[in-house]
């Protein structure tokens, strides 16, 4: 098994608040033919899920803390090259949802 992943997001919302914008915001995530994420039920304050990518399933989850969110995935040795912009994605995503409005 492949080393996990991992990025923590800071974020000052706090564990709630936190949950409740990355739930509603994760709703809103088009699928494509090329790219499909599959969510499972939150359990507590984690998230497991899969992406279904070029073939590849990218299991992960999305742990929320009071002051971070972790953000955990496992490469398939195909998809490893494209982790630096994958990351950035998924950085750039929860960043958004997790800004202070």
């Amino acid at each position: 098994m492949a080393e996990p992943l991992v990025v923590s997001i800071p974020h000052s919302l706090g564990k709630t608040e936190a949950m409740r914008r990355l739930q509603s915001g994760l709703q809103g995530v088009p699928s494509s033919s090329l790219l499909t994420l599959e969510q499972q039920p939150w359990i507590e304050n984690k998230m497991p899920f899969t992406v279904r990518a070029m073939g590849q399933s990218i299991p992960g989850s999305l742990e929320v803390g009071e002051d971070v969110v972790r953000l955990e995935v496992v490469l398939p040795a195909l998809l490893k090259k494209l982790w630096g912009p994958l990351k950035e994605t998924m950085i750039g995503r929860a960043k958004l949802l997790l800004e202070k409005k």
